[in-house]
């Protein structure tokens, strides 16, 4: 494996690049603390950068609170655009390729159709604005980069849906979920190899691509299947997006399409609930382990 560094190496994505690389014993991979890694200093980066002198680099690093972006603007612009910049332009002086990892949120999410990479992106929130904005300074600095579009990331690591559902299942009688918004749930340990795979191949197919697991769904029809899959009796009713109001407006539709990835890249993406089964069964079995 190319020497690879990863940046927000202690977030949810950081978290299971290092498991998928230690199942699949692949070695060459630094995972920097967050004083080290921070992407907004920029001397600090440089430092990093010529001590470990990477191949690759990885940037797991974003603002993620999409509410709360709607207050914090500024916060949100520094880490989400002026540090994907800050990590770009490093990766540009120390001749390093960059995995950088975006959202499905750059996107309107008003046409059911599947997203392709070349469709125009209209972001109606803060966080995928941001997000875009971002997108555009990597490609405009630094032409070795691979920049994915994930969607409704989850894994047995760190805060997240599936975790919250379960955590809130074993709490209550019922739940309301939205069931107007329609996406593809994505697996963080499916997305943590498809980008390992990326850097094996070593394939200079620089660009914008898109991750998610196969199929899609609604957040009401993925609550209901985490529930079955884990074993959490509780009645969950499916209300509209009208009566959940939030800070940020979310996209209705942000299916996106795969082939780009898949046919460039080989790779194989699972389809959701095959994945959503695994991630329960390692979530059940951490916390059998603390017992």
């Amino acid at each position: 494996m190319m020497k690879t560094l990863i940046l927000g190496a202690g977030g949810q994505l950081g978290q299971c690049l290092k498991a998928v690389a230690a199942k699949r014993n692949i070695e060459g991979l630094i995972f920097p603390d967050e004083v080290t890694g921070n992407i907004l200093n920029l001397e600090g980066l440089h430092n990093l950068f010529a001590a470990e002198q990477p191949d690759y680099v990885i940037n797991c690093a974003a603002y993620t609170a999409v509410d709360k972006a709607e207050d914090e603007v500024d916060t949100c612009r520094l880490v989400n655009k002026t540090g994907a910049l800050n990590v770009a332009s490093v990766c540009k002086a120390h001749s390093a390729k960059l995995i950088h990892v975006s959202t499905d949120f750059v996107f309107q999410g008003d046409i059911v159709e599947l997203l392709k990479e070349d469709d125009l992106a209209e972001p109606i929130s803060v966080y995928g604005l941001t997000k875009l904005e971002g997108e555009i300074d990597i490609i405009d600095t630094l032409p070795e980069h691979y920049i994915i579009r994930t969607s409704w990331l989850y894994s047995e690591f760190a805060n997240n849906f599936v975790k919250t559902m379960l955590r809130l299942g074993a709490e209550r009688d019922s739940l309301g979920v939205i069931a107007d918004q329609i996406g593809s749930p994505t697996y963080a340990i499916d997305l943590a190899g498809a980008i390992l795979d990326i850097i094996a191949a070593d394939n200079a197919a620089y660009g914008v691509y898109h991750y998610s697991n196969e199929g899609s769904v609604s957040w009401y029809d993925f609550a209901k299947a985490i529930f079955e899959i884990g074993g959490v009796e509780v009645k969950v009713g499916p209300i509209p997006t009208s009566a959940y109001p939030t800070k940020a407006m979310r996209p209705k539709f942000s299916v996106m399409d795969k082939s780009k990835i898949k046919s460039t890249f080989g790779i194989e993406v699972p389809y959701w609930r095959d994945s959503l089964v695994k991630c329960i069964g390692e979530i059940k079995a951490k916390s059998e382990d603390l017992a």
